[in-house]
This record gives structure tokens, sequence and C-alpha cells, in this order.
């Protein structure tokens, strides 16, 4: 079994954990803490949304390094990635087109 489709591989299931997460703090910062903070006036909620979100952003920065560079993924799956990361609801397209099938 290659290594892209090793179910038993902690740095997919790391990554995988990490995407999901990403993408639901991107949301909580967009749809949630953003209104919040311009239409309620309350700034606190971008201080903490944006906390956590640049927190698990640098960690599945990090976890992707892994996946291409231990777990070998095919190095053309590095743009989808970086799209994922920077797109609402990204992450989670890649989570149901790459991550499903490795986890």
């Amino acid at each position: 079994m290659s290594p892209v489709t090793n179910s038993k591989s902690p740095i997919v299931r790391w990554f995988h954990a990490l995407a999901v997460a990403e993408g639901y703090s991107f949301l909580l910062l967009l749809f949630i803490a953003m209104p919040l903070k311009y239409m309620a006036g309350i700034p606190m909620a971008v201080k903490l949304a944006g906390s956590l979100h640049g927190a698990l952003f640098v960690a599945y920065a990090a976890s992707a390094l892994f996946l291409f560079t231990h777990a070998k993924w095919p190095l053309d799956r590095i743009p989808g990635v970086l799209y994922a990361s920077i797109l609402p609801f990204g992450t989670f397209v890649l989570e149901r087109r790459w991550l499903r099938e490795s986890v």
C-alpha cells in the first residue's frame, strides 16, 4: 500500500484533523466574529477567533509540509492544499476530495 493511501499514517490523520479545524475556524472568523465586530461593535470576537484561526493556519501549513515530505503526497497537490487554506470552505473540499480516501 502506498503512503498516500495508507490509512494508518499519523501524518495524514493529523493533517485531516487540522484541515477540518482550520476550515471551521476560518468560517467562525468570517461569518460570526467579523459581523460581531462590525455590526455589534464587539472587536474582541475577531481578536479571539483570529488568534485561534492564525494558530490553526500555522499548524495546517506545518503539517502540510510533513504531508508532502514524509507521507510522500504527490507534489502536484501542493497548489490545491494552498488554495484550500485561503478559500472559504476550501479545506472541506480538500477533505472530501483527497483526505477521506487516505484516512
